[in-house]
């Protein structure tokens, strides 16, 4: 997971992010921010993740898992 929270700072231009932060709230969570994500499930866990379920995670822990659970499915 930390390899995940570093590649997360980097999308929403943060120094560090805890797994409990919520995503609303970074200013910079944004399109752009989700189809960075949907790149990094991809090349990162080999995984599709549809921007529904990304945006329907509240904070960066609850993202962390649907990618996780996408990965085990």
């Amino acid at each position: 997971m930390d390899e995940f929270l570093s590649e997360m700072a980097e999308i929403l231009e943060e120094d560090t992010v805890a797994p409990e932060a919520e995503l609303k709230s970074f200013e910079s969570w944004d399109s752009l921010a989700v189809l960075s994500v949907a790149a990094l499930a991809d090349a990162q866990f080999g995984v599709n993740i549809s921007a529904q379920d990304i945006n329907e995670a509240e904070t960066v822990g609850q993202l962390y898992q649907r990618i996780v659970d996408k990965q085990a499915a």
